[in-house]
């Protein structure tokens, strides 16, 4: 899959497919989640650009984000892995930072990105 840009009509069309089936009560295609997801995950590494925190929204996608010490081999001390749905509700604005509680799993001194969250709306 080639990456996505924050132009890229594929990236925004699989935003608003999320959108519109979170609001029907219904759940997205796979592919369009996983679009979307990456999409956001390449959306978050541009605008937070660093190697400080590690986010992973498994199966679809992990990025590398946040000023601060990166790592470079083994497990990163700051890691942030969330399921599709927490995340694209975090990275839309539908779910603030501070409200996501357990379905966030984060672990390190600097694992939060609150900070460059919502991605949209800004």
């Amino acid at each position: 899959m080639a990456r996505a840009t924050i132009s890229d009509p594929d990236g925004s069309a699989a935003i608003a497919a999320w959108r519109a089936a979170r609001d029907a009560g219904e759940t997205p295609a796979r592919a369009e989640l996983a679009t979307a997801v990456r999409y956001t995950l390449q959306l978050l590494a541009e605008r937070a650009p660093g190697h400080a925190v590690e986010v992973r929204v498994p199966p679809f996608g992990a990025v590398q984000c946040m000023p601060g010490p990166g790592h470079t081999r083994g497990t990163p001390p700051n890691v942030i892995e969330t399921d599709a749905q927490t995340w694209l509700a975090l990275a839309t604005g539908a779910l603030a930072w501070a409200d996501a509680g357990p379905a966030v799993r984060a672990s390190g001194v600097r694992a939060d990105v609150s900070a460059a969250l919502p991605l949209f709306g800004r």
